[in-house]
């Protein structure tokens, strides 16, 4: 979001914001959050804040992580049944949580999803979507055992052989992402993580298999 001017002392707006007492949420207070946008003092972009006690509430990037797990060539995919992108086509992957490392994360995503039990080789790529928020972790990881089912958020749980791959049902760019850069160092015992495609941000899925 670009930065908005600070309005703060214009007529139409309250004082600036600074941190304080959170008044509304003191016993028999009358004030109710109250947020309006604008640039807080020492600050450079505009955030949320409420009029009444200065809160300041910060909405940053959130964290996605996943991995590329592969058994005897394959490569484990889920297909979603939850929005965005029900019935498409993904790799075990899902929102970071409180107290858990991302290699944790990515192995907790792939029981989810997959019910499967994955362990983890080293990190394939981090990834920017700046248009939804998210930085994209993944790993690149092998099943244990070739045992998998489908979890709450998968419709089917598949291992595909590389010309399998349904790549006109990918759900996200970035699932084709890491497809392709792991198949490019899939003998390589070392790797230099990867990033986006030069040129690429997730705004649109390709048109065509690799």
């Amino acid at each position: 979001m670009p930065n908005k001017p600070d309005s703060s002392n214009s007529p139409e707006s309250p004082a600036p914001a600074v941190r304080g007492a959170m008044k509304h949420r003191e016993p028999g207070s009358e004030h109710e959050l109250k947020f309006r946008h604008r640039v807080p003092v020492g600050d450079s972009l505009a955030r949320d804040i409420c009029d009444h006690c200065g809160f300041i509430y910060y909405d940053n990037p959130r964290i996605v992580v996943g991995s590329v797990v592969t058994h005897d060539g394959r490569f484990l995919m889920c297909r979603r049944a939850i929005e965005p992108r029900r019935g498409f086509w993904t790799l075990p992957a899902g929102f970071m949580e409180h107290g858990e490392t991302t290699a944790d994360g990515a192995r907790r995503e792939a029981r989810e999803e997959a019910n499967a039990d994955i362990r983890i080789r080293d990190l394939l790529a981090v990834y920017n979507i700046p248009r939804i928020g998210q930085v994209q972790i993944m790993y690149r990881a092998e099943l244990d055992s070739p045992q998998f089912s489908a979890g709450p958020e998968s419709l089917e749980v598949r291992l595909f052989g590389w010309d399998e791959i349904p790549w006109t049902e990918l759900a996200f760019p970035s699932v084709h992402w890491a497809l392709t850069q792991f198949r490019s160092v899939i003998d390589q015992g070392v790797i230099a993580p990867f990033s986006n495609p030069e040129g690429e941000n997730g705004n649109a899925l390709p048109r065509s298999a690799p």
